[in-house]
C-alpha cells in the first residue's frame, strides 16, 4: 500500500511545490536570497530532496493517517513533519549562513507546514476515494 501512497503523493507535492516555487513566491525568493542563488538548478539534488520528502510523508504520515483512518492524523501531522523539516534546513541556514533572510525562514516554514498538510490530506482523500 505504500507504494500505492507514494504514487498519489509524489505528484500531488511535485504539482504544488512547482506552483509555489514557479509562480506564487518565485519573485519573493528571488528578491530575499537571490544573490545566493545558482543561475542552473541542479535538478538531480531538487529530484532526490522530492524522492525522499514524499518518502518521509508516506512513511510517517501519511501511512500511519491511512491505518487510523483518520483525515486529521494526516493534516495536523502532515504540517508537523513540514514544520520540522523545513525548520532544519532553514534554521540552520539562519544560524550558519552570513546575511540568511529570517523572512525566508519565516516564510519557508510556514509553507512547509501548509505544504505537507496539504498533500497528506489530499493524498488521504484521493486514496480512500480509490478504495485504498
Amino acid at each position: 500500500m505504500l507504494i500505492k501512497l507514494y504514487a498519489i503523493a509524489f505528484p500531488v507535492f511535485l504539482a504544488m511545490d512547482m506552483i509555489w516555487l514557479g509562480l506564487v513566491a518565485k519573485n519573493f525568493y528571488q528578491n530575499q536570497i537571490g544573490f545566493m542563488m545558482k543561475s542552473e538548478i541542479n535538478w538531480a539534488a531538487a529530484f532526490l530532496f522530492y524522492l525522499l520528502f514524499v518518502f518521509g510523508l508516506v512513511l510517517f504520515v501519511i501511512g500511519p493517517a491511512m491505518e487510523k483512518n483518520s483525515w486529521v492524523h494526516a493534516l495536523l501531522f502532515g504540517a508537523l513533519f513540514g514544520l520540522v523539516t523545513y525548520a532544519t534546513y532553514d534554521l540552520s541556514n539562519l544560524a550558519t549562513l552570513k546575511d540568511w533572510s529570517l523572512l525566508v525562514t519565516i516564510v519557508d516554514l510556514a509553507w512547509g507546514a501548509t505544504l505537507s498538510a496539504s498533500v497528506s490530506t489530499a493524498t488521504y482523500f484521493i486514496a480512500r476515494k480509490v478504495g485504498l
